[in-house]
């Protein structure tokens, strides 16, 4: 991204900050993994938590060259006008992840753990739809200028 921006211009990026402070990512996975272990992800895969850590896409940016780089938090709501049922159904259709697992209970068991998730959605349900808070990471810096 670095090599085609032009000298002198912003470069800003946005990443998901922790897996606990967006309930809209851990909600599912919370009930879920109390029924199937979880795989823990390995150190530095290409998930939607990568760059979670504050400091760490920064560094990566400096490292690249960038000058003046900054990082800051945005705190948002990310909202749907849907039901909770709507909305496990979407996660669900989202996720392979969670499609798999889901897909491997026997169906006394997926039944339960549909009934724990809408439960858990319950905190998130508005009478407009589904509303969770979030977190990213805003993370910029400026291109140098280009060397004569």
């Amino acid at each position: 991204m670095l090599r085609v921006l032009k000298p002198r211009r912003k470069l800003a990026l946005a990443v998901w900050h922790s897996v606990d402070t967006n309930p809209f990512f851990n909600t599912m996975s919370q009930v879920i993994d109390r029924y199937i272990e979880p795989t823990p992800p390995a150190p530095d895969a290409p998930d939607a938590f990568r760059f979670a850590t504050p400091g760490k896409l920064r560094d990566v940016l400096i490292e690249a060259g960038v000058k003046a780089p900054c990082e800051r938090l945005l705190q948002f709501n990310i909202q749907a006008s849907v039901s909770a049922e709507e909305f496990c159904t979407i996660r669900t259709e989202l996720s392979e992840k969670f499609r798999e697992k889901l897909a491997s209970l026997p169906s006394e068991q997926f039944t339960e753990v549909k009934h724990h998730i809408l439960e858990a959605f319950r905190p998130y349900s508005t009478a407009n739809g589904m509303s969770f808070p979030a977190q990213v990471l805003i993370v910029s810096g400026t291109k140098p200028p280009a060397l004569s």
